[in-house]
């Protein structure tokens, strides 16, 4: 099925112009959605709870507010505090501050299709999803360009949430490079499934076993790791940027000849069954709600998954390793301690 990238030039309506904008939530998403919509000339205020991301946002020169003042003052709500919060947020300082006519919007669409927010009919509800990290988001924009993006829209009570959407996605730099048109269902089902299988899960799952793997085979921890973990980045960088065909040019014959032989032995069908079933516990709201239950618990499953994984060997060497490689460490490590 083809489908439609729009750019700068497709956004024709100026929907925030002389709107008052607010974004709740001042983390990864927040900082980066309003630091590119002050840039493009949007009046843009910030609704927070006290705390570190109140203080940043002050420190960034933003009007901040408690959550329900800014809601109360604006027109357009953009919700980009943490999934598992925004329910609660929303029930207890968004709902009951809303205009009438007023617009929210959401960098996920989460709680939206999964119904834990249940907005009033006369509010429109849009999303606009950049397809990349929030430290992403703001770095690429201010190098001139951005980072795609998904827009969507959920309920248009005004007749205007579809140029809304499409103008945030302007003034947050993604038209620069391309938008594309989705709905709240396949955007949040498509994203919780590339996390799960491929991109977070699958991926690490996968070096984990390669580095035990080696290391039961008797090899030494470190070259294990470089083998699986540090070269991992070459190869998508090639990916990245030319797909399988770059990647297989660029490689040896040898590494090419193994890349055929060797994938279709370690992603079987079974592997292929086991995603299967990952996309049917979100599309079912299974995941969701596991989630948020554990949010609610007090995160006892988060935290003991965050201890596992801590203790992994792989990590303990790679910490070692990266000691001597100042090159891999990020230039965007202070906007994670920030705005994380």
């Amino acid at each position: 099925m083809a489908v439609t990238m729009y750019y700068e030039n497709d956004v024709k309506t100026p929907a925030l112009a002389g709107k008052q904008i607010a974004v709740i939530g001042y983390g990864s998403q927040g900082h980066a959605h309003a630091q590119n919509l002050r840039d493009s000339g949007e009046n843009v205020i910030i609704g927070v709870r006290p705390g570190k991301s109140f203080d940043a946002a002050k420190e960034d020169g933003f009007d901040v507010y408690p959550v329900a003042e800014a809601v109360e003052k604006s027109d357009i709500i953009m919700i980009l505090a943490p999934d598992e919060i925004q329910a609660d947020l929303y029930a207890s300082e968004i709902a009951p501050n809303l205009k009438d006519g007023a617009a929210i919007g959401f960098g996920h669409g989460f709680n939206i299709h999964f119904g834990y927010i249940k907005a009033p009919e006369t509010v429109d509800v849009f999303m606009l999803a950049p397809k990349g990290p929030g430290h992403l988001v703001r770095r690429t924009y201010t190098e001139g360009f951005g980072v795609p993006a998904l827009f969507a829209v959920y309920q248009d009570a005004s007749g205007n949430a579809r140029d809304i959407a499409m103008d945030w996605g302007r003034a947050a730099g993604s038209a620069r490079v391309g938008m594309l048109e989705t709905t709240f269902k396949e955007e949040t089902e498509e994203d919780l499934f590339g996390e799960q299988a491929v991109l977070c899960g699958g991926v690490t799952a996968l070096i984990e076993a390669g580095f035990e793997t080696l290391t039961e085979a008797g090899y030494a921890t470190e070259l294990a790791y470089f083998e699986v973990l540090h070269e991992m980045k070459l190869i998508v960088d090639l990916l990245y940027e030319g797909g399988f065909k770059k990647m297989r040019q660029s490689i040896s014959n040898t590494a090419e000849y193994g890349d055929y032989i060797a994938g279709p032995q370690i992603i079987t069908a079974e592997v292929k069954a086991n995603m299967k079933k990952v996309l049917t516990d979100i599309q079912t709201g299974q995941f969701a709600k596991d989630f948020v239950e554990d949010y609610k618990a007090g995160n006892p499953k988060m935290k003991a998954f965050r201890a596992a994984a801590a203790d992994l060997e792989i990590e303990k060497v790679g910490a070692e390793l990266r000691k001597a490689m100042p090159f891999t460490q990020s230039n965007d490590d202070a906007a994670f301690k920030i705005y994380n």
